[in-house]
């Protein structure tokens, strides 16, 4: 296998598309920068990008473009690796579409069930998913502080019909470098137990404007997680996805009980959460920027409500992160108390109504 005869692009060099991206070049690969944030591009193209990581600050030249210059691109890529967040999916793909061939593939290292609106627009023979296991923050431009080696990051990828495709397999070789690498042969499931760790940590901690470790420290806010964790599961059980190893775990330390919704969110805190860990919402927040509700509480309330039923923990979770969102509350230790108390009076309204 010959990765080096690969084109690849990254679309969306944030904390976690720049920091991998980085690890691409480094191994020798031909990658490709595009972002939206021109100050960012400028950086890159002035000084590099700089990794600050745990033990070690790496600085790798790279080749950044602005999104208005795709069009301007005469070549096509085999590999589009994109990390922008889940409602920029649609138009990332149709972006890209022009400079990709029939054979290419785009893998969405992102949260959220992305794999569909990428098979939608680009066709499912080209939508690869991803889940990762990863912790990184960017607060200025050109600049990431990695807070996981690539010893300590984990990837599963795989493709919508589980086939092992030579692309699939292109891919895995390529984010090897960049952390440890399995392939699923169900990756919408694999992905639902991504999202399933995902729900307790990304909303809750973000109102409450804290790092998640100090977000879980705060009384009663573990409960809450734990409540919405369940809701996550039972859903997913309701969905008929199945329940599979991730973020490190094995076989015989999946319990066939919504425990393991609980157990996820421990690796989640154990091995990648540092004391500043800030979850991504709470940095879109932090930037002014419109957060991915969607794709995490607002995902199993919408998928919940789909099948029929209340995801009523989950609601009241959104519900703040709304107000949030449109300037009523701001993100701060201040909302513990209302994050647990209407989660509670949700729970107990959803008893007494069943």
């Amino acid at each position: 296998m010959d990765l080096n005869a690969l084109r690849i692009a990254v679309v969306g060099t944030g904390a976690n598309g720049a920091s991998i991206g980085a690890d691409l070049i480094r191994a020798g690969l031909d990658v490709t920068f595009i972002e939206q944030w021109p100050a960012h591009v400028e950086a890159m193209r002035a000084d590099g990008l700089t990794v600050h990581l745990p033990d070690e600050t790496q600085v790798t030249p790279v080749e950044a473009y602005h999104l208005c210059q795709v069009a301007e691109l005469r070549t096509t890529f085999d590999l589009v690796f994109t990390s922008v967040k889940t409602y920029d999916t649609r138009w990332a793909c149709e972006l890209m579409k022009p400079v990709m061939r029939d054979d290419s593939v785009m893998v969405g290292l992102q949260n959220g069930m992305t794999i569909d609106a990428v098979g939608d627009i680009l066709g499912a023979h080209r939508s690869i998913g991803a889940v990762l296991g990863i912790a990184a923050n960017m607060f200025e431009p050109g600049v990431v502080v990695r807070q996981v080696p690539p010893s300590g990051t984990w990837f599963t990828v795989g493709t919508m019909d589980g086939r092992r495709t030579e692309r699939l397999e292109q891919v895995a070789a390529a984010l090897a470098h960049a952390g440890v690498t399995e392939v699923s042969d169900d990756i919408r499931s694999s992905k639902w137990m991504k999202l399933i760790a995902n729900i307790p940590e990304m909303l809750p901690s973000a109102i409450l404007g804290v790092p998640l470790l100090a977000a879980v420290a705060l009384e009663g806010v573990r409960s809450v997680m734990d409540a919405a964790s369940r809701e996550a599961y039972a859903l997913a059980t309701d969905l008929g996805i199945r329940m599979l190893p991730v973020l490190g775990k094995t076989v015989e330390q999946v319990p066939d009980s919504d425990q393991y919704a609980l157990d996820l969110l421990d690796v989640v805190l154990e091995r990648f959460s540092l004391p500043d860990t800030r979850v991504a919402v709470l940095q879109d927040w932090d930037k002014g920027r419109r957060a991915e509700l969607d794709a995490f509480s607002g995902y199993i309330v919408a998928k919940r409500a789909a099948i029929g039923g209340r995801a009523p923990v989950n609601e009241a979770i959104l519900g703040l992160a709304e107000r949030i969102e449109a300037g009523e509350l701001s993100p701060s230790p201040d909302n513990a108390a209302s994050l647990v108390a209407s989660a509670a009076s949700a729970a107990a309204d959803a008893i007494q109504r069943s």
